[in-house]
């Protein structure tokens, strides 16, 4: 392997090789994940590129294939459990300055990877009145890139379920590495075999998304006595039909109070909070619904005027909210199966109480209304987050594990076949962002076996991570 071989090959191509901007450049959040710090701190490339088009990244494949160079794509690094981390070190592509619109259609987008997706909601909201369906809680940083290859749901999926529901991807073009790298688009349930794969099956070039239409939307947030009576609202709300809605959050005591900066000081002292996105004429069909389930309005403000948009308060920033001021705790993701989501949720809390504290977002999944929690862990070790674990898992509520760095220990507890059997097709040599596809590196991976770290590390000081 060499990576110097490689540039050299590629003179055309930016590139980036100071060790400190490198290391910068090879880290998500996975510091989220206390599991996660002590394993990948130290994890880095050895050089960034960065291409202006599709032809550069085709030849920069093709580059990696004669050399046996590692190459490990992200976006803006949002995600939260070493997605685009570079474990074994190599080239970090870096494909932010591919962030153009290729075209824009009443329905539909067609974009390049690094788009950053609060520009590409204003630009098709000029251009045709529309909007994504759904973004992460990082929508200000985030590109559309990264949120396919490494994320799966978010605010919008109260109305449109996740990432995997059918139309809610309408088109991937994806480079191989090979000798001589093809494109290929996938249309339809081919789109399954590179989503939400860390870009360990292909490199990402364009996007075809669909589009909603616009709307003026509204942040509501109301104070509840108890975490039981926000979550009954927030399902009753997430089965409004004909309301035009884009979250529905809700979020224990005392983390509103301790812990939101921007809304902490309006929650009465014990009471959970929900937090919404409703579009503006729907509002008169909202508000009544507080009253029944003992709801008190706290703060009712258009999104885009609001300092803080409650969709930062949400998702995965609700930990980070958390994290500013308590770094000593970390999280769960953890599916509340429908029919009797609520009664498991209740069970959660009564089980767990201030130790893991809950954080509940309501969703449609395979058109059922459901919840998943991203729930508050209060660390104390590896060995109780274990026991943790296993606890929300025996009742009934599957683990999503944001403290494993492979495709399947952390989310889908078994191999995809499919996105397997592509990667042998489009990436033979294994060197599309290795470590990340456990069955890859072992085909007996089952849940609960131990894996093999083999990672390549900086000899610079391990920086401290402060959250943003």
């Amino acid at each position: 392997m060499s990576v110097a071989a490689a540039m050299a090959d590629l003179p055309g191509i930016e590139w980036l090789t100071d060790p400190a901007l490198v290391r910068q450049k090879s880290r998500d959040f996975f510091w989220y994940s206390p599991v996660l710090r002590r394993q990948l701190n130290r994890v880095t490339g050895e050089a960034v590129a960065v291409p202006k088009d599709e032809r550069e990244v085709a030849d920069l494949l093709a580059a990696a294939w004669r050399h046996d160079v590692p190459v490990t794509a992200r976006g803006a690094g949002t995600g939260n459990y070493g997605q685009a981390m570079p474990l074994r070190g190599g080239i970090v592509l870096d494909l932010s300055a591919m962030d153009r619109v290729l075209w824009t259609k009443p329905h539909a987008v067609r974009v390049q990877p690094g788009a950053r997706l609060i520009d590409l909601d204003a630009a098709t909201r000029a251009a045709v009145g529309g909007e994504l369906r759904f973004h992460p809680s990082t929508k200000r940083t985030a590109t559309i890139g990264g949120f396919v290859a490494g994320g799966s749901s978010g605010i919008g999926s109260v109305t449109w379920g996740t990432l995997r529901e059918a139309g809610n991807i309408l088109g991937l073009r994806v480079l191989t590495c090979e000798a001589e790298p093809r494109a290929l688009e996938l249309r339809g349930p081919e789109i399954q075999q590179v989503n939400h794969a860390y870009g360990t099956n292909g490199i990402i070039t364009e996007l075809e998304m669909p589009l909603a239409p616009a709307a003026e939307w509204i942040d509501l947030a109301a104070a509840f006595p108890t975490l039981m009576q926000a979550a009954r609202f927030a399902d009753a709300f997430t089965r409004l039909d004909g309301v035009v809605k884009k979250l529905a959050c809700v979020v224990g005591a005392p983390i509103p109070q301790d812990h939101f900066r921007n809304l902490g000081a309006a929650v009465p002292a014990g009471h959970s909070v929900a937090l919404l996105m409703v579009a503006a004429p729907f509002l008169d069909d909202v508000l009544p619904l507080l009253a029944p389930f003992g709801g008190a309005l706290l703060r009712q403000v258009p999104t885009e005027e609001a300092e803080v948009p409650l969709y930062e308060h949400s998702w995965n920033h609700t930990t980070l909210q958390v994290l500013k001021t308590d770094r000593s705790v970390t999280y769960l993701q953890t599916l509340c199966p429908a029919p009797d989501h609520l009664a498991r949720i209740a069970a959660l809390e009564a089980r767990f109480g201030d130790e893991v504290p809950l954080h509940l977002e309501f969703v449609r999944l395979g058109g059922e209304v459901c919840a998943f929690a991203l729930q508050l862990v209060r660390f104390s070790g590896e060995e109780r987050l274990a026991e943790i674990i296993a606890g929300v898992e025996a009742e009934g509520c599957p683990v999503f594990d944001p403290h494993a760095f492979t495709l399947e220990a952390g989310g889908m507890k078994r191999v995809d076949e499919a996105q397997l059997r592509f990667k042998r097709m489009t990436d033979p040599k294994g060197l599309l962002n290795p470590g990340k596809m456990a069955a890859w590196d072992d085909p007996e991976w089952r849940p609960g076996r131990p894996q093999a770290i083999h990672l390549f590390e900086t000899n610079l000081p391990a920086p401290a991570e402060e959250p943003g």
